[in-house]
């Protein structure tokens, strides 16, 4: 059966405001899933480039590594690969600038670090939507909920009936308004979390491939958790 309250009743009956205050938080919604899903999917990729990251220190020379990398341009491991390589030989061929002062190390720590930074910019970008939806699509849902409050009260002291069965339907509709900025809110902060979560899991795998090209690079050898450098089968052949 058919109620004459909900939320097709508040969005006829509402004014301007109620309307402009539902768009928003329709609007608050589709962003924040866009960026759940998108970042999603990117981690997805990105944790499935960090797996086979590995196979790079199993192979002849440098030039088979990098082709066990990919050649998909979004791979940051890759990228630190060929950014290791390139301040490696512009370090050694250059003597040109100031900053080719420093030693090879500094450089080469210098310019995979750089890699790194813009690479978390780029896998952090978008969170910062999903934590402006989190901490104000319940605010921007509050409001509706008092402005539609305030314009059921005055509709009823209009009309002189403050019985309860003229008092609980706009009331309630109104409520409504602040259910759904929770139901806003709640997946943006669970997704925040999430995305953050699987940020940080990318990042760690990609400090640690780094650490081992640095020490590639510097000493020929890789550098594995003991701290001990293992010697592998990679020549640093292009």
């Amino acid at each position: 059966m058919d109620s004459q309250f909900g939320l097709s009743h508040v969005w006829t009956q509402g004014d301007f405001v109620t309307k402009a205050v539902a768009v928003l938080l329709l609007g608050m919604s589709l962003a924040s899933w866009i960026v759940i899903i998108v970042k999603a999917l990117d981690i997805v990729k990105f944790k499935k480039f960090a797996r086979h990251s590995d196979n790079f220190w199993h192979s002849e020379d440098f030039a088979t590594g990098l082709g066990k990398l990919g050649k998909d341009p979004a791979n940051p491991f890759l990228a630190l690969a060929l950014e290791g390589r390139e301040a490696t030989a512009h370090h050694r061929n250059t003597k040109a600038h100031l900053h080719d002062s420093l030693d090879v190390s500094d450089w080469i720590t210098r310019s995979l670090r750089n890699t790194i930074d813009e690479f978390t910019a780029r896998l952090q970008s978008g969170l910062a939507v999903l934590a402006s939806v989190g901490s104000t699509a319940p605010f921007v849902g509050l409001f509706g909920t008092v402005w539609g409050i305030y314009h059921a009260l005055l509709s009823i002291g209009t009309a002189g009936q403050a019985t309860i069965d003229k008092v609980a339907g706009p009331i309630g509709e109104a409520l409504i308004m602040t259910a759904l900025g929770l139901a806003v809110a709640i997946p943006a902060v669970l997704g925040y979390n999430a995305l953050v979560r699987g940020n940080k899991s990318i990042l760690g795998k990609l400090n640690s491939f780094a650490h081992d090209l640095h020490a590639y690079f510097v000493t020929g050898a890789r550098v594995h958790a003991g701290g001990q450098p293992t010697v592998v089968a990679l020549k640093k052949g292009a």
